[in-house]
């Protein structure tokens, strides 16, 4: 049994995300979340609220014991990219691109 949940336009930049992303692919979802927690960085947060609820959806649905989910595959996908002007010297200007990212995590039993 495995399920997937999908945080959509967060804001980060997927190559930023890809950092936090890759601490906790193939953890237990407990140990996931413990690290998480501890890791500095501000973007740990949103990435815990998506395992959180891919647990929460596999605890509700289908019955599973929190305790046995492992993490078995998270990845973070480049989504929208927003694209905004700077005034620059000379009366030009120059592009800011603000991009964001999916983050998609799928929780399933252990098998081991």
């Amino acid at each position: 049994m495995e399920v997937k949940s999908v945080s959509k336009n967060t804001g980060i930049s997927a190559r930023k995300m890809r950092a936090v992303v890759d601490l906790v692919r193939g953890k237990n979802v407990n140990d996931a979340l413990t690290i998480l927690k501890f890791t500095p960085t501000p973007h740990a947060r949103i990435v815990a609220r998506a395992v959180k609820a891919a647990a929460a959806d596999a605890e509700k649905v289908h019955s599973a014991n929190v305790d046995n989910l492992k993490v078995l595959q998270i990845f973070a996908d480049q989504a929208a990219t927003l694209r905004r002007y700077r005034a620059r010297s000379r009366g030009r200007a120059s592009t800011i691109h603000r991009r964001s990212s999916h983050i998609t995590v799928i929780v399933g039993d252990q098998e081991g």
